[in-house]
């Protein structure tokens, strides 16, 4: 698991990573099978990741309509973007 910091951070505002960096926790109902919504779809969907970011654990979300979801977290009121 890596730390992130905001060098990591590019002019886009975009973190790149890799799955194994990442922090595997799923919420209760995500371990049962269930979704967030009905359809899949929303603005704030909560992934079963979270990342390390400057000492903290941050959720990661996915923004999902159609058949493309954006995925980021937000730290001191600024959304940063995972890839």
């Amino acid at each position: 698991m890596k730390n992130f910091t905001r060098s990591d951070v590019t002019d886009t505002n975009r973190i790149y990573c890799d799955k194994s960096e990442l922090i595997d926790a799923p919420l209760w109902w995500q371990l049962q099978g269930l979704q967030k919504t009905a359809s899949g779809y929303g603005a704030k969907i909560e992934t079963t990741y979270k990342i390390n970011f400057e000492g903290k654990k941050h959720r990661i979300y996915c923004t999902v309509y159609g058949n493309v979801g954006s995925c980021w977290f937000m730290t001191r009121g600024e959304r940063i973007y995972v890839s």
